[in-house]
């Protein structure tokens, strides 16, 4: 008995829930990733930037609700694989913020996709979305994270993520390719 109360106190600390859904942004956040945008590159365009960073912060919100977020991530995750909730795993999280961040039409930015821990047995994959100007390499973006705090955006440059070590989703795909037919593959994280 004293494991699952341990573990259900585990899992309740694996990130915010929000009783009446996650806070809206101030527009002080809104700003700071903003800025965060266009120090990408000095040709990215403001209004792409200021569009990118609002829409980052806002549609989560709405998908938050959609997805009927009521609990930290994890136990949502649970929720989702148990089928008593419709979507709201980190990649349908990063599969909708980046096609609606599409819909936006930037020609200064590009997004990428990124996983983590795919090579790591003891802790689940992450995946997310990553904003860079547009022609430069992923490790040099800025991570949009909607998953982690349940709706409530979280963003750092790739390089300073404090809890994932990143990978191309691409190679991850190769990984895992790799790895089905018995290969022993290294797989390079930032």
């Amino acid at each position: 008995m004293l494991v699952m109360v341990t573990g259900a106190a585990a899992l309740s600390a694996c990130g915010p829930s929000y009783e009446n859904g996650p806070p809206e942004p101030t527009s002080s956040e809104i700003a700071a990733l903003e800025q965060a945008i266009l120090s990408l590159g000095a040709d990215v365009d403001p209004e792409e930037a200021a569009a990118t960073a609002r829409t980052a912060y806002l549609y989560p919100l709405q998908l938050a609700e959609s997805y009927q977020i009521t609990d930290p991530p994890i136990i949502h995750n649970m929720k989702v694989n148990s089928g008593t909730r419709p979507r709201g795993l980190c990649y349908q999280w990063a599969d909708d913020l980046e096609a609606r961040l599409e819909t936006l039409d930037t020609r200064g930015l590009e997004l990428h996709r990124a996983i983590a821990n795919a090579d790591q047995a003891l802790r689940i994959e992450h995946s997310t979305v990553i904003v860079t100007r547009a022609g430069a390499p992923w490790t040099s973006g800025i991570i949009l994270d909607p998953w982690r705090w349940g709706g409530r955006l979280f963003w750092s440059p790739v390089t300073e993520d404090p809890d994932y070590d990143w990978a191309a989703r691409g190679d991850v795909f190769a990984f895992k390719r790799a790895r089905e037919t018995g290969a022993r593959p290294v797989l390079s994280t930032y």
